[in-house]
């Protein structure tokens, strides 16, 4: 559970105090194998109140359910490219999803999951995944596309490059910041590639009301 708050807990920091959307990508209940599962039980409000309502809903969650293979991945990234589609059409650039996924398993839907991404890859989202446990996860590094350009089962490439891949094995012995510094390194990089794609100028920055307005000392250019 303190690697579900470690991870998570990176974006509390950029998520503006809004609710997590928290769901499962496999369980089974009652004989029923889902891969797209609210954690809280209600499918219709899968909201989390910041990073201890994420926890508390995990906590609630595991004794009524059964974890259960295989991993697929594709209907949590499709419902959450559907969901920031809806934010497409915005005008400004106010917008933008990232989507954490933790998996101690092999993706086993690969050919799914290469097309939900580039499908997503048109859309204001970024995805990060995270490998918890010694799995082997080399189709991970495939779908991170560092080593070449992501494609479809069609040859369809993505639009652009909207993963990262992240072992967390590498960072049991480092620091917060030397994974937080690694979970989200291309996502400022692909917010940017985003924005640009859809010629949208970036919003001129909050300004903090407490924090005094400096008037500058001389307003004349200079050589």
């Amino acid at each position: 559970m303190s690697k579900v708050c470690c991870e998570a807990g990176l974006l509390n920091d950029i998520q503006n105090n809004d609710p997590f959307s928290c769901r499962d990508t496999m369980q089974k209940l009652r004989l029923l194998v889902s891969h797209d599962f609210a954690i809280n039980f209600n499918p219709e409000d899968d909201e989390c109140e910041e990073i201890q309502g994420v926890v508390e809903a995990y906590q609630n969650c595991l004794p009524k359910i059964q974890l259960y293979g295989p991993t697929n991945v594709s209907p949590i990234i499709n419902r959450i490219a559907k969901l920031a589609a809806g934010d497409g059409n915005i005008k400004d650039a106010s917008r933008y999803h990232i989507l954490l996924i933790l998996t101690d398993g092999v993706v086993t839907d690969m050919a799914d999951t290469r097309e939900a991404i580039v499908r997503a890859s048109y859309q204001p989202l970024s995805i990060i995944i995270v490998g918890v446990g010694n799995a082997d996860f080399t189709d991970m590094q495939i779908l991170d596309g560092d080593d070449g350009v992501l494609r479809s089962p069609k040859g369809e490439p993505v639009l652009r490059d909207i993963v990262q891949f992240v072992p967390f094995r590498d960072f049991k012995t480092a620091s917060p910041a030397a994974l937080a510094k690694c979970v989200l390194a291309e996502v400022p990089k692909q917010v940017v590639e985003y924005y640009s794609h859809k010629a949208i100028c970036p919003m001129c920055p909050m300004r903090d009301l407490a924090t005094p307005i400096l008037t500058p000392v001389a307003t004349t250019p200079t050589e």
